[in-house]
């Protein structure tokens, strides 16, 4: 494989941006956005609460002018965990919300105790019932948060309480709030509709509330998760790849670990060249929250490093069940142990092609990297998973040189 891939807007960026349009009775024109399933299920949840919308190419244009229902279904959030994030922009616009409790992939818990503790301190009442949270509020006031978990920051809390606090009057300072480069995208987005906000990418951001909010056009952040990716099928393969429209600063984590590992990678303003070697290096990759190594690379990673020889370690410090790739790497003759929250991987001169199933979205993307170096065909099962992350990824694949193609079951 060799040549160039052009990285699609941030998915998770978008979700929550596509969320927090609701906060606007003005018109709302976003840009770069990426065309995945994910994206396409919330765009029909805030269409249900009475957005209009028009989405070509990678233009996204949403007008809210009244809030048509308060209560988003079961049916269309249980497929998207982020589909939650509409429950800070009701509150904040209309006081009052109706969310099922999320879905998504199943890679563990992920309790919702840190929003409901932000939104309480908002001046909430909220309630779980029959599966939905319940969520009102007469009047949201500023308050102080602190959003620290037993596991570290929540960038899903810091997110939803930061939508909610907008419309919150007076000041709320969220501490232990999440510094991901997608809170950032989010606060910049809400910053272009009047919003008071300092403070994104620390952990602690400020919220000056009640501002009187505008529309905007915005540009959303590329998707650091696609462009790790990426980086991983040069490393995996030997292949060089020239990988454009995306920020090495929010890949440093990425780009360190490739390099200690042996690849070299080469980094300008907005694009990344990686240029896979014959001898690589077993390391121990450490998820942690950002900058920390992302818990959403941690699959692609594993699939690298069962190919390097040597031993090599993965400790998953966010969520409990997310080695579920391993059981299907080692049907293809990888040799993984999990041990509690670290997975131990010998590397093994080749893998084997094999029928496998994909568990989650980022486990999809894994066993589509280990089948490039595998040798014989590869089938991989259940791949509307990677549909809901990933932009036209085996089109992009197959530009590079890639043998792969997408059949009906």
């Amino acid at each position: 494989m060799t040549g160039e891939v052009f990285i699609s807007g941030a998915k998770n960026s978008a979700l929550s941006i596509i969320a927090a349009a609701l906060l606007t009775d003005k018109p709302v024109v976003l840009e770069n956005v990426p065309d995945v399933m994910d994206v396409r299920t919330m765009v029909k949840l805030i269409e249900y609460l009475g957005s209009q919308i028009k989405f070509k190419g990678d233009i996204l244009r949403i007008w809210t002018p009244k809030i048509r229902r308060h209560v988003a279904p079961y049916d269309i959030v249980r497929k998207m965990r982020a589909s939650y994030y509409v429950l800070g922009s009701l509150l904040g616009r209309e006081k009052k919300a109706r969310v099922s409790l999320p879905g998504g992939c199943a890679i563990g818990p992920r309790p919702v105790d840190l929003h409901i503790k932000g939104f309480k301190a908002l001046g909430t009442l909220v309630e779980i019932k029959n599966g939905y949270i319940h969520a009102d509020a007469k009047q949201l006031a500023g308050s102080v948060i602190n959003l620290q978990g037993a596991k570290g920051t929540s960038v899903g809390a810091t997110i939803n309480v930061l939508l909610a606090a907008v419309k919150a009057p007076g000041v709320t300072e969220i501490n232990s709030s999440a510094c991901e480069p997608e809170v950032v995208d989010v606060a910049g987005f809400l910053q272009s509709l009047g919003a008071d906000i300092t403070g994104a990418g620390t952990s602690t951001i400020t919220i000056r509330g009640s501002a009187e909010l505008t529309g905007t056009v915005y540009r959303i952040i590329p998707d650091r998760i696609e462009a790790g990716t990426f980086a991983i099928a040069a490393a995996i393969t030997g292949s060089k790849i020239a990988i454009r429209n995306c920020n090495p600063f929010h890949l440093a984590a990425v780009i360190d670990k490739l390099r200690e590992i042996g690849v070299r990678v080469d980094v300008s303003r907005e694009r990344i060249v990686v240029t896979g070697k014959s001898r690589l290096h077993p390391v121990d990759v450490f998820v942690a929250p950002y900058p920390g190594f992302p818990t959403d690379m941690q699959a692609q990673i594993m699939a690298l490093l069962s190919v390097i020889p040597g031993t090599s370690t993965i400790k998953e410090t966010i969520f409990e069940n997310r080695f579920m790739q391993a059981m299907e790497l080692t049907r293809m003759g990888a040799d993984i142990k999990i041990e509690g929250d670290t997975a131990l991987i010998r590397g093994v001169k080749t893998l084997s092609g094999a029928y496998v199933m994909a568990s989650d979205l980022r486990a999809s993307a894994s066993l589509i990297l280990a089948a490039l170096v595998a040798k014989g065909k590869t089938v991989v099962r259940r791949i509307y998973h990677l549909d809901r992350g990933y932009e036209k990824f085996e089109k992009k694949l197959r530009r590079l040189g890639a043998k792969i193609r997408r059949e009906k079951e």
